[in-house]
């Protein structure tokens, strides 16, 4: 599949991050689309996770720059990129779900926290909205331990939707569920970017929800997007460093 659209709504160029010696991001570059559902695979310990952190700007990169949504990160304040945020949602591997709170808190806390004009009826709305349209609106007065793995996804999918992105970043998405609930939530994010035309980074380490899910993948090794290009291309590729990825 070709991208949606021609539009960028997130641009990295030339991220450099180390920590000492460890070089992690060595000259990393990426562009998301309008859209579409880009899949990011690299190794454990090949700098997805701080990568994501430069990009949400939870870590300043050494150099390079990160344009989201049209704004270069590094030259706004804390105020400015907390705004900027609000565009963008992310859910995490583990759900991070507030385990004190119900469905409803949880889904309540970004409401809360960035839309403080709301009314209680508004808000009840838009809870009932998000839970609707993962599929769990019984589930609104629940404690987190009372919800299944999979279930538990879906709740942190509804809350990282509950704001009506732009963009969601997937950090390892089926990581930990048993094949059919992974299924689910691959199916899930694929009626969500329909829907709601969002543009999607995911990182994985699964190759069957990257062949399902992607339009476009990169491949990060060495600090670099090594390679780039849709699961077909990539897959048949016959560069063993690119093959090791599909086995």
């Amino acid at each position: 599949m070709n991208s949606k659209s021609n539009k960028e709504v997130l641009l990295v160029k030339d991220l450099f991050k180390g920590f000492g010696d460890n070089k992690v991001l060595n000259g990393f570059n990426l562009s998301l689309f309008e859209g579409e559902n880009l899949v990011l695979m690299g190794k454990s310990g090949s700098g997805k996770s701080v990568l994501i952190k430069c990009l949400v700007g939870l870590m300043p990169p050494d150099s390079g720059s990160v344009e989201l949504l049209g704004q270069d990160i590094s030259k706004l304040n804390h105020s400015e990129m907390n705004d900027l945020r609000t565009n963008v949602g992310f859910l995490f591997q583990g759900s991070a779900l507030y385990d004190s709170m119900t469905v409803r808190e949880n889904l309540e806390f970004p409401l809360r926290r960035h839309s403080k004009k709301l009314t209680e009826e508004e808000t009840d709305t838009l809870v009932m909205e998000a839970l609707e349209n993962v599929g769990l609106t019984h589930t609104v007065d629940w404690m987190p331990e009372e919800l299944s793995g999979g279930m538990q996804r879906r709740i942190a999918l509804a809350r990282a939707l509950i704001l009506k992105p732009k963009i969601i970043f997937y950090d390892e998405p089926t990581t930990g569920l048993d094949p059919i609930t992974a299924k689910e939530i691959i199916l899930l994010i694929l009626k969500i970017q329909e829907k709601f035309k969002t543009s999607s980074l995911i990182i994985t380490h699964d190759v069957d929800c990257a062949r399902v899910i992607s339009n476009r993948m990169l491949l990060l090794l060495d600090g670099i997007n090594y390679a780039e290009g849709t699961f077909t291309e990539l897959s048949s590729s016959n560069d063993p460093k690119i093959k090791a990825f599909f086995k």
